[in-house]
């Protein structure tokens, strides 16, 4: 373009610049180099970068915790059950074992107590997973910054700490619960989990599990439990200890809050109407009483029960011990009571080792079986099973004395035996009953055993010696039955065939024979049963886990006639009567019974029956610190103990208490021919009728031959009660007379011979 006139080179227009230049303002100072921002994508991809590796971190850490954390096997704590005794109508008799637990099925726990426990602990345990991880953090947070523990909060996570693992609060401990819970959830069904759960859980009082809990706050089973009764057993589930409102009745209100929430939870899921809430009452458990252990006669009871399943093939050993086993026994609490107080009363009561040291050795053994059924009744071990440990009532140690005189008798009867002299041998027949005759018939060693103070009675029949208990009179009668068939009768009736010396001997007639207190009343009970036995019975029932096992049934048979169990029956009610057990009419019923005293007077018994109860009672001496087995003279303030004492006084109240409420029967008998009228029994003869009555059987007949009666000679013959003792191969296991209490103690005589 041409330039206008007038204008200067200065006013010419520039040319332009390119675009975005701007001059540099020379009053500025230089600018600092331009530098570019950081880009937000690298930064994104950091952080996806991170998250991705922490990410595969976690996963790899999952799938290695799933693979190497294994469903490990239960804890011995989990595990633990003790076996539950329950007497026959069902009530608890004893636990052994340290953890009170017993197991259940669930469909034992009623609906409603179930969903009390998931109202109160997990209210989505059917719909929910397995693991709650929100309440794994929280709870693995809380345990690090110490801020107080907290278990994990799905019922599947508590059951894997209650049965897999253990209380303690730690990290590892968490994380094998986390995928143990996962692994489980996988593997078992909800229904096993919450049984699991129910069985393991800690309820307070040692109660493990709901129906150990049932028993220790209401007194029932879990069965029987209704809705509010569930609702506080769940409640106590968070705090046992606070919740329990007759241990910590100033925290009652907080046990009632939790109590009403555990209901209005119930009523939110739908569980239960509101109606059902509104009438339900806070339901106040039973007040705490001690764990029960096996003091008193507790432990007697359940060692008896024990022997009774393992010695009869039912359950062996190693298994009882293993635990959880509900055993439904025969015996019953108000005649097990009557049985205590009575040995209390009549024994226990009047001790006093101060001023009678033989009460020192004083020990009891008592048990009463049912003769129809066979069933044990009650038994009495001891004093307390945790101060004496040997049960009196089953230990087979102490003789029997003349309690084994009766199976002589039946087992003459049972075979039709005659005497040396070929007469039939009924309550009639008449015996020498002189002292230290010696007996006829026997080919091995000679003997002469010695009668009860060394008295002679004469000629004397078979009944009025069973009442007097004289030893020459049944160690012939052994004889003439023969002692193989007497050992046999006694199997029959119940003894036991391993009795410690329960030998074929003319001995045997006397009780040298080791049967226990039960073994005798079983055997009695046959007696009482018109010679019918079976196995007795001390369990009704059995079951663990809810299952229940086979119990034997009891098959009796009759083991030896009706007419030989039955005579001896008629013979034995005149011990009572007029013999040596009188003391035993204070039962107010017709009774049978006999009386024994052990050698040296180490034992004193009682064996007696109606038609309903069979019941034997021991009086043993025993030295507490040694066990060495102890004479009790002078024990009770009697200078002699002997069966028709404390033993048949026991018997008797007993007796009476037991069949309280129920009308006296008399025994229904079939005798043997003869038998019907029993023979006289004539009194004990003083000093000089002893002599007299020696003197006699040693004289010539009219035809000036000595009578073949083997009695020794008037001049060896005892004419008082000091007389020297008897040479030590003697048998001596009679017990006293009439009126031996006041003769004074018997020296010890030695061991007998055979």
């Amino acid at each position: 373009m041409p330039p206008s006139s007038g204008t200067s080179d200065s006013d010419a227009p520039r040319p332009a610049r390119p675009t975005g230049w701007e001059p540099r303002d020379p009053t500025l100072s230089t600018p600092p180099p331009h530098r570019p921002k950081r880009r937000p994508r690298r930064r994104l991809r950091t952080l996806f970068g991170l998250l991705l590796l922490g990410t595969l971190l976690l996963v790899g850490a999952f799938a290695a915790g799933y693979l190497l954390v294994e469903i490990p096997p239960a804890n011995s704590a989990a595990l633990a059950q003790s076996n539950v005794y329950l007497y026959r109508d069902g009530s608890t008799l004893a636990r052994d074992g340290e953890v009170n637990r017993e197991n259940v099925r669930l469909d034992r726990v009623p609906l409603t107590v179930r969903q009390a426990v998931l109202a109160a602990e997990d209210r989505d345990f059917h719909t929910s997973r397995a693991v709650d991880p929100k309440a794994m953090v929280r709870a693995a947070w809380n345990t690090v910054t110490g801020k107080g523990r907290q278990s994990g909060s799905t019922i599947t996570q508590q059951y894997v700490k209650n049965y897999y693992l253990g209380q303690e609060q730690t990290l590892s401990r968490k994380a094998k619960e986390f995928f143990i819970a996962i692994k489980l959830g996988r593997e078992k069904s909800k229904e096993d989990i919450l049984q699991g759960y129910l069985n393991t859980s800690y309820f307070g009082r040692n109660a493990y599990g709901v129906q150990a809990a049932a028993r220790a706050y209401y007194g029932k089973d879990v069965e029987d439990l209704d809705t509010a009764e569930g609702a506080y057993l769940a409640s106590v589930l968070k705090a046992p200890s606070a919740y329990d409102v007759t241990t910590h009745p100033e925290n009652r209100a907080k046990a009632v809050a939790r109590w009403n929430y555990v209901l209005d939870g119930m009523v939110k899921e739908g569980w239960l109407t509101r109606a059902d809430r509104a009438a339900a009452r806070f339901p106040t458990p039973q007040t705490a009483r001690p764990a029960t252990g096996l003091s008193g006669q507790r432990g007697y009871l359940v060692q008896a029960v024990e022997e009774y399943l393992t010695e009869h093939g039912i359950v062996d050993e190693k298994t009882l011990a293993g635990g959880g086993f509900r055993i439904t026994t025969t015996l019953e609490p108000a005649k097990q009571e009557a049985l205590v107080q009575a040995v209390e009363e009549q024994v226990i009561s009047r001790l006093d080792p101060a001023s009678a040291p033989a009460d020192r050795y004083v020990r009891v053994g008592a048990a009463a079986v049912d003769p129809a059924g066979g069933k044990v009744l009650a038994l009495y071990g001891g004093v307390d099973y945790t101060q004496q440990y040997v049960n009196n009532a089953t230990r087979r140690d102490y003789q029997v004395g003349s309690t084994f005189k009766p199976f002589v008798f039946t087992a003459a009867v049972q075979s039709g035996a005659q005497t040396q002299q070929g007469e039939p041998i009924t309550p009639h027949t008449v015996y020498d009953g002189n002292n230290r005759r010696p007996v006829e018939g026997w080919n091995g060693t000679p003997y002469d055993p010695a009668n009860e103070d060394d008295e002679s009675y004469g000629e004397i029949a078979v009944g009025a010696a069973t009442d007097l208990s004289v030893n020459a009179v049944y160690a012939q009668m052994a004889v003439d039955v023969g002692p193989g068939h007497v050992r046999r009768t006694a199997v029959a009736l119940g003894l036991p065939g391993s009795t410690p010396d329960l030998t074929a001997s003319p001995s045997i007639a006397l009780g040298p024979a080791t049967a226990s207190v039960l073994d005798m009343a079983t055997a009695y009970a046959t007696l009482a049963a018109h010679g019918r036995h079976g196995t007795y019975s001390l369990v009704e029932s059995l079951s663990r886990d809810g299952q229940e096992l086979a119990v034997p049934t009891r098959e009796s048979r009759q083991t030896v006639s009706r007419e030989a169990a039955d005579t001896t029956t008629a013979i034995l009610r005149s011990v009572v009567e007029t013999g040596t057990g009188t003391a035993a009419q204070a039962a107010g019923r017709p009774a049978a019974g006999k009386t024994g005293t052990a050698e040296d007077d180490k034992a004193a018994w009682f064996a007696g029956y109606t038609p309903e109860l069979a019941t034997v009672v021991a009086l043993m001496g025993q030295d507490p610190e040694s066990g060495r087995q102890e004479p009790l003279y002078g024990a009770l303030g009697e200078a002699r103990v002997s069966g028709g004492g404390a033993p048949a006084e026991i018997w008797a109240q007993f007796t009476r208490e037991a069949l309280a409420g129920t009308a006296p029967r008399d025994f229904e008998l079939q005798l043997m021919p003869g038998a019907e009228d029993m023979p006289p029994v004539p009194p004990v003869p003083d000093a000089s009728e002893a002599a007299d009555a020696s003197a006699a059987a040693a004289a010539p007949d009219a035809s000036g031959a000595p009578e073949a009666s083997g009695a020794p000679d008037a001049s060896t013959a005892p004419d008082n009660p000091g007389a020297p003792e008897a040479p030590e191969e003697s048998y001596e296991l009679g017990e006293a007379g009439p009126g031996a209490a006041s003769r004074g103690p018997r020296p010890p005589r030695g061991t007998p011979g055979q």
